[in-house]
């Protein structure tokens, strides 16, 4: 049994990063109390504080192996609650520049969830922990501060019915999981402390999903079928086949080029994607709901690790450190990261040293940000510092993308990067390197936007 770190930890925020770090701090803790601002317990479908949670989302290869060492058994209650469960590079059909990616049985999990039921599944485990223990419907006022406000020692919290109290939690150890929206910079400021410098990359991208009951299988074998948005063709979408037997669409827009919430303009929008399939199948298909859109204007790091001074026993993790685009699914998988080496921190039971968690945390982070940031910086429209590695990594990568259309050992070591499994590095080996020098030569030319007229497919501003 490991040695007690503390008597309690208190985590605010009961989304993924929440609850995975809160599963870790229930092996070094003798309490760990989650709170969050809306109803958790039994809930399996979205809530006003994960605004994202209605539109596709992913749990990349690194991720579903931490969960599954997390939570033992938990791949195999999803396969029994009906979740499709596939390779990620065999069974889901990836389409990059408009161009079909040759499948790879790449031997790395995907598992077709929606955010809300993965995370109700997870929650239960975490719920079922007995040192553990949710307070819900509860805002988050501030951290309590000891007198020299070196160390936080609690968090102030109010239940938000009509007679709530505000009550304070003291705590040997406070995490901040409340996402992008986290309070920490203005915290540190109100403490005397420097805010954190900020990175950001304007995306102005928007998200809109709508669920179907199809008439036809535009899916044969395959779990999705996802055109990745590109600079060729800048509108994308995430089609997957969902645990119901229902089918959502989740369609992207960079830029300002939002895809429309009226019906009409969403299958519109639909018809302009460089892969006509999904056009087809949702033109006669039942909907089930109307649209709703979800935008995200940029991607931010704030830079915690290059602070001179933290207080003691308070700690970020998950969206308040790192948020990330999410067309590239990196959220839940570095959140779940990030808790590992929450655990590692943990081990030896001395209490965690912030200074130092944020400069683990930021090695974690720093492959998924050259990824999806500098990826983003290809689309021209898109503002930012654009270094010689970016253009060079992004002139690289549309010619991997060419070759992996013809070459499968291309694929598997693609997703191997974008599943954060190997480090970027691993795309530059001499014997990938040279597959992707021949391959691309056969790539073909650019397609236009889901072959539509030209008066169809130009996006609208």
């Amino acid at each position: 049994m490991r040695n007690k770190t503390g008597g309690r930890a208190v985590v605010l925020g009961g989304g993924m990063a929440g609850l995975l770090a809160a599963r870790v701090l229930a092996e070094s803790f003798a309490e760990v109390r989650v709170v969050d601002r809306d109803v958790l317990t039994g809930v399996t479908g979205p809530r006003q504080g994960v605004p994202h949670g209605r539109h596709a989302h992913a749990l990349l290869a690194r991720g579903q192996e931490i969960l599954a060492d997390l939570f033992p058994g938990l791949t195999e209650e999803l396969v029994d609650a009906g979740v499709p469960v596939g390779d990620l590079g065999g069974d889901l059909r990836w389409y990059f520049n408009g161009r079909q990616l040759r499948p790879a049985r790449t031997g790395l999990l995907s598992v077709s969830s929606t955010r809300p039921v993965l995370e109700y599944h997870v929650r239960a485990r975490v719920s079922a922990l007995p040192n553990v223990r949710f307070h819900e419907q509860c805002d988050v006022l501030g951290p309590v501060a000891n007198p020299s406000r070196t160390r936080i020692t609690g968090v102030r919290i109010r239940a938000k019915a009509a007679s709530g109290a505000e009550q304070v939690l003291d705590a040997d150890l406070v995490v901040d999981a409340t996402g992008r929206g986290s309070r920490t910079p203005a915290w540190l400021d109100e403490l005397g402390y420097q805010r954190p410098a900020e990175e950001r990359v304007k995306v102005g991208l928007a998200y809109t999903t709508r669920h179907y009951r199809l008439r036809s299988d535009p899916y044969g074998d395959d779990l999705t079928i996802n055109p990745v948005a590109s600079p060729a063709c800048p509108r994308g979408a995430f089609f997957p086949k969902l645990e119901n037997g229902s089918s959502m669409l989740s369609l992207t827009g960079l830029l300002g080029d939002h895809p429309p919430t009226d019906p009409d303009g969403f299958v519109e929008f639909a018809r302009t994607l460089p892969v006509p399939d999904i056009y087809h199948a949702i033109r006669d298909a039942e909907p089930l709901d109307d649209p709703v859109s979800f935008r995200f204007p940029a991607s931010v790091r704030r830079r915690y690790e290059r602070l001179a001074r933290f207080p003691d026993g308070f700690i970020v993790t998950g969206d308040g450190v790192c948020s990330f685009n999410p067309v590239y699914g990196q959220g839940m998988t570095v959140a779940a990261m990030e808790a590992m080496e929450l655990r590692a921190h943990l081990r030896d039971g001395t209490p965690i040293r912030p200074r130092q968690f944020f400069r683990d945390i930021s090695r974690v982070i720093d492959a998924p940000w050259e990824i999806s940031a500098g990826g983003d910086l290809a689309f021209p429209g898109v503002e930012g510092r654009r270094t010689a590695k970016t253009r060079l990594g992004n002139a690289y990568l549309t010619r991997l993308h060419a070759a992996a259309v013809h070459d499968s050992a291309v694929t598997d070591a693609f997703f191997r990067v974008a599943g954060l499994i190997d480090p970027p590095s691993a795309l530059m080996r001499p014997s990938l390197v040279t597959r992707v020098l021949r391959g691309s030569r056969r790539r073909p030319a650019a397609p236009s936007a889901g072959a539509v007229p030209d008066s169809v497919a130009k996006p609208s501003r």
